[in-house]
């Protein structure tokens, strides 16, 4: 039986404090979500260094998975002379835009969750807007104070358009889906196309529509306890089968002898 390839798929890290000093940190559910689940290999990529290194990091991987965060991205990536709201993480916003750009590039999938889908829609040029503003927030994030458990027990149902990527992934119309978010797509990029919308008409799933390989993000989190929901295992499974699709085995000089 021929093995089945393994890609790499890199993981976005974010900036924290580790032991009062300056750190990268990536939340180990998204390390089995790609292991376990979409049965690649997964690696880690710093956020702190030089956007001048994306199309090299790109270049040794198979696919690109933009993960959630804590973090807000900072409102002058997208032309606004809003202050924004900390946490911030200047490195990640400004990484995570070279990736996305040099993955479309080079023919790579690019994945994204919760923060990773407005990273996607800000790199192609559309913008966000904090829904703390309104009397929406309640409907997308827990309360105050909530444990894990609650939090990511906090639910709504999104609806999907037929025809759509997340249509096909999980053969369903409408899903319910955990939320844990305060900034949301406000102007959908061009080449982006809704994939599932949710209360209050929020951008809930977004695909790429005329890239080689694929982009595709949701603004919920499918890497908390994915066993217990089928459309959160149809998306890693997705992003396995697209990863493998485009694998490109290593280079003879990158092989160990």
């Amino acid at each position: 039986m021929v093995e089945q390839h393994r890609p790499v798929i890199g993981i976005i890290a974010c900036g924290r404090a580790v032991e009062g000093e300056p750190a990268q940190a990536v939340k180990h559910r998204y390390i089995e979500g790609v292991e376990r689940f979409a049965e690649a290999v997964p690696l880690i990529i710093p956020s702190h260094q030089s956007a001048a290194n994306a199309a090299d990091i790109v270049a040794r991987l198979d696919a690109v998975l933009l993960t959630g965060s804590n973090s807000n991205i900072e409102p002058r990536h997208y032309g606004s002379a809003d202050l924004g709201q900390a946490p911030v993480d200047s490195a990640r916003d400004t990484l995570s835009a070279a990736l996305i750009k040099a993955a479309i590039a080079a023919g790579k999938p690019v994945f994204g969750i919760c923060r990773g889908l407005q990273e996607i829609n800000v790199a192609l040029g559309g913008s966000l807007r904090d829904m703390r503003a309104s009397d929406g927030a309640g409907r997308h994030h827990a309360p105050d104070g909530a444990d894990l458990d609650a939090m990511f027990g906090h639910a709504h149902a999104v609806a999907i358009p037929p025809g759509s990527v997340l249509a096909a992934m999980t053969g369903s119309e409408q899903l319910t889906v955990n939320s844990v978010h305060f900034q949301t797509i406000d102007r959908l990029a061009r080449g982006l196309m809704v994939n599932a919308t949710g209360p209050d008409g929020v951008i809930e799933a977004i695909a790429a529509t005329a890239t080689p390989a694929p982009v595709f993000a949701v603004q919920w989190h499918p890497e908390w306890r994915p066993q217990e929901r089928p459309h959160d295992l149809a998306f890693w499974h997705y992003v396995g089968q697209a990863a493998r699709t485009h694998y490109q085995p290593a280079q003879a000089a990158e092989l160990t002898p």
